[in-house]
C-alpha cells in the first residue's frame, strides 16, 4: 500500500497553489532554501513566456512542520501566484466582475489543450474554468512538494537529476545505451538549455528563436535519473504494484509528455533479445550487479540497484500565437483557437517537474518497504533490509 499521497489544488490565475503531502516520517529536517531554489530552476530556461518574469516563486510552509522539521502529519505548503493581482476581478474565488470576466472568456478551444475535452466532461462553456487548472502553472505545487521528497531520499543517499537531450529537431547523437547518470553530470544548471550535451545549445537557441519568430512552438526529450536507489523498491506480484507503471503514470501526468521510456526501452524494441538485457554479475564488494543498464534499473517491476534511469517525451505546447482551427462554441461556426500567453519551448523546465515526479514515486516506494512513522525508524529499517540483502 502507497505511503505517501500528494493533493494539490490552486488554478494558474488564483490566489496561490497550494501542495498537501500525507504520509512523511516525522523527524526529517527540511532546508527551504532547497525547496525554493527547486521552483527557481522550473521557472528558467530559454523559450519561457512573460510569466516567468512576474512570478517569484517562494514555498511557504503552514502546517506539518515545526522548528524545521517535520512531525508525521500532513505537510501543508503554498506558493503564491503574483499575477493575481491582475486577475483577481476574473479569478476571485467567491466574487468575479462579470464584465472583466466576460473579456477573458474562452469559447474557441485550443487543439491539444484541456480546453474542450474539460468543458464538455465538467459541463463548463467558459473554457477558462478548465484552462486555468489544466495549465502548467499547477507544476510549481508539484516540484515543492518533490523538493521535499528529494530531501527525504537525499538522507538514504539517493539522488535525483535531469538533463535535456534534445530540443526541437536539435538532438544528441548519443546513442541511447550511453545514457547513464554519469551522463548528466556535464549538465550546467546554470545554462538556458541545462542540456546533457552543452555544445548542443548554440543549435537549441537557434531554433527556439526560428519557432519564435514563425510564431509556432517546440518539444523536446530528457533524461531524469536518480543514483543510489536501494534495490527491492515496487513489486512483481500486482500489475499496479510495478514501480515502472507508477513512474511512467507519473511522468505522463506532466503536461504536454506523451511518452516516456525507462532505460532503452524504446530502442530494445527493435533489437534481439541478446542485445536488450542486462548481464548480472557479482563481485564482493558490489554484491549481485548489472554490468549493464538497458533496463533502467528497473525489472519486473523492481528497482535492481542500478541507476533508474527514465527518457520523457514531451510535445510542443499547445498555445500557439497563430491559432488553429478551431470552433466557437457558442455559434458553433469556425474559428481560431485563441491566444494566452505562454512559452515557445518548456523542455528544461519539463526536467524540473520530472525531478519532483521521479522523487515522489521513488519516496513512496521507499516508504512502502521499510515503514516507519519516524526517520530513526525508516533508517532502521532500510539498514536490515539492505544487510539481509548482502547476505542473500
Amino acid at each position: 500500500m502507497a505511503r505517501l499521497r500528494l493533493l494539490t489544488a490552486g488554478e494558474s490565475h488564483g490566489p496561490l497553489l497550494t501542495a498537501l503531502l500525507e504520509g512523511l516520517p516525522a523527524g526529517l529536517a527540511l532546508d527551504v532554501a532547497a525547496v525554493d531554489a527547486d521552483l527557481a530552476r522550473r521557472q528558467h530556461g530559454y523559450g519561457r513566456g512573460g510569466r516567468m518574469k512576474i512570478e517569484r516563486d517562494r514555498v511557504r510552509f503552514t502546517g506539518g512542520l515545526r522548528g524545521g522539521e517535520t512531525l508525521g502529519s500532513p505537510l501543508a505548503m503554498t506558493v503564491e501566484n503574483l499575477d493575481y493581482g491582475v486577475w483577481e476581478k476574473v479569478m476571485g474565488p467567491l466574487e468575479v466582475d462579470a464584465e472583466a470576466a466576460a473579456k477573458r472568456r474562452l469559447s474557441a478551444p485550443r487543439p491539444g489543450h484541456a480546453d474542450l475535452a474539460g468543458g464538455l466532461k465538467y459541463g463548463r462553456r467558459d473554457l477558462r474554468d478548465v484552462l486555468e487548472r489544466a495549465s502548467a502553472r499547477e507544476t510549481a505545487a508539484r516540484v515543492a512538494a518533490g523538493a521535499v521528497c528529494r530531501q527525504l531520499l537525499a538522507a538514504f543517499g539517493v539522488e535525483v537529476r535531469s538533463g535535456v537531450l534534445s530540443v526541437g529537431p536539435v538532438a544528441s547523437e548519443e546513442p541511447r545505451e550511453g545514457w547513464s547518470f554519469a551522463s548528466l553530470a556535464r549538465v550546467d544548471e546554470g545554462s538556458p538549455f541545462r542540456a546533457v550535451d552543452p555544445a548542443l545549445e548554440p543549435k537549441m537557441t537557434q531554433a527556439v528563436d526560428a519557432a519564435a519568430k514563425a510564431g509556432d512552438t517546440l518539444g523536446g526529450t530528457l533524461l531524469v535519473a536518480a543514483r543510489g536507489v536501494p534495490p527491492g523498491l515496487g513489486s512483481h506480484v500486482s500489475w499496479d504494484r510495478k514501480l515502472d507503471g507508477a513512474i511512467g503514470q507519473a511522468m505522463l501526468s506532466i503536461p504536454s509528455v506523451k511518452a516516456v521510456s525507462i532505460g532503452s526501452g524504446v530502442s530494445n524494441a527493435f533489437a534481439p533479445g541478446s542485445l536488450a538485457h542486462d548481464p548480472i554479475a557479482f563481485t564482493e564488494e558490489r554484491g549481485f550487479h548489472r554490468t549493464k543498464n538497458r533496463a533502467g534499473g528497473l525489472e519486473g517491476g523492481i528497482t535492481n540497484g542500478e541507476d533508474v534511469l527514465v527518457v520523457v517525451f514531451q510535445k510542443p505546447i499547445s498555445t500557439l500565437r497563430e491559432g488553429l482551427p478551431s470552433v466557437d462554441l457558442d455559434t458553433k461556426a469556425p474559428h481560431r483557437a485563441q491566444y494566452e500567453r505562454s512559452d515557445v519551448t518548456a523542455v528544461p523546465a519539463c526536467g524540473v517537474i520530472a525531478e519532483a515526479m521521479l522523487a515522489f514515486v521513488l519516496a513512496d516506494a521507499l516508504l512502502e518497504k521499510t515503514g516507519g512513522d519516524s526517520m530513526t525508524e525508516v533508517r532502521r529499517n532500510l539498514e536490515a533490509f539492505l544487510a539481509a540483502q548482502k547476505a542473500f
